[in-house]
């Protein structure tokens, strides 16, 4: 299945870039590195359809601001994301704290959840919390992983507590930021909310199944880097109840896994029906999105919404 096409956003592009600006030149060289950079821009879309469904297809004044703030506070944890996990590009460019130092990347993030607060200033205080809330999920998410790896503490509520920091929680943020903005009635909140963050789990159930699973010429990184880090994602949670579990264990607990140990977990993942059964969980949990959805009122926005956790149950790289 084809990915969905972009949402039309003609003014969040130059208007990102506006509230990236600083005199100071690195701070510009890092914004105008993520603008140019662009991304599939899923979380800002994501807010832009929701406002829209809302507005009964109309779109308003504010929407383009807070979408910025959503690509803001998703900008911020990438540049922390990539120092923590010593990754040496994103989106085909070379890191900031490659190419600038650890110390220029971690303040541009930070001047970038700075610039947040400042848009959020004129925003409904209600969203100030949301968005409060959402980044302590990420601190949280990223910080339980490796608390999970130190312990050896594998479990899948665990799992689901880190996948729901570091995605889910910015996912359902993008979704009922607009009902907030707006005053929605609760139920009207709770559906997009929801809608958010089960295809929130559902995108990042994927994207670690294939970073085990997938090809490295399709996905542009060498497979089971989340293996060799000690970290247990869904196939693996799946391997860990089974005969092969203390193998599999073992291999986490080094966190030194060799490219032969990597080719054995695909094998077992394979042989044991694991990668259908995280398949099916992917597949249920983009469905539980949609679902959110048909509370709201049909409309060509909420069927793009729809489209996106669609196509989520059908990809496949």
């Amino acid at each position: 299945m084809t990915a969905p096409s972009a949402v039309p956003m003609p003014d969040f592009e130059a208007r990102l870039r506006e509230v990236l600006r600083s005199k100071v030149e690195f701070i510009e060289l890092i914004g105008e590195d993520l603008v140019a950079a662009g991304g599939k821009r899923v979380r800002p879309a994501i807010t832009s359809l929701a406002s829209k469904v809302l507005g009964g297809g109309e779109a308003h004044p504010a929407d383009t601001d807070l979408a910025v703030c959503v690509e803001l506070l998703h900008s911020a944890s990438l540049l922390h994301d990539d120092l923590i996990d010593d990754s040496d590009t994103r989106r085909g460019r070379e890191t900031a704290f490659r190419k600038f130092g650890n110390v220029v990347s971690v303040m541009s993030g930070d001047f970038m959840l700075s610039r947040l607060l400042v848009l959020l200033s004129d925003m409904p205080q209600s969203l100030t919390r949301a968005f409060g809330l959402a980044a302590s999920a990420v601190c949280e998410g990223e910080v339980l992983q490796f608390q999970v790896a130190a312990y050896g503490d594998y479990s899948l509520d665990n799992y689901l507590q880190v996948i729901y920091g570091k995605t889910a929680a910015v996912f359902e943020l993008a979704a009922c930021a607009p009902a907030l903005r707006r005053g929605a009635p609760p139920e009207t909140e709770a559906a997009l909310s929801t809608y958010g963050r089960e295809y929130g789990l559902a995108f990042q159930m994927q994207d670690d199944l294939l970073d085990l699973m997938g090809d490295e010429a399709t996905i542009g990184k060498p497979v089971g880097g989340d293996l060799r880090e000690g970290k247990a994602t869904l196939p693996v949670l799946y391997l860990l109840e089974g005969e092969s579990g203390d193998e599999v264990r073992g291999i986490l607990e080094r966190r030194a896994a060799e490219p032969g140990d990597v080719m054995r977990v695909r094998e077992l993942v394979s042989a044991q029906g694991i990668y259908e059964r995280t398949r099916a969980e992917i597949v249920r949990r983009a469905h539980l999105a949609i679902a959110a959805l048909h509370q709201l009122p049909p409309s060509p926005d909420r069927d793009r919404l729809e489209a996106y956790a669609a196509h989520e149950a059908q990809r496949v790289r």
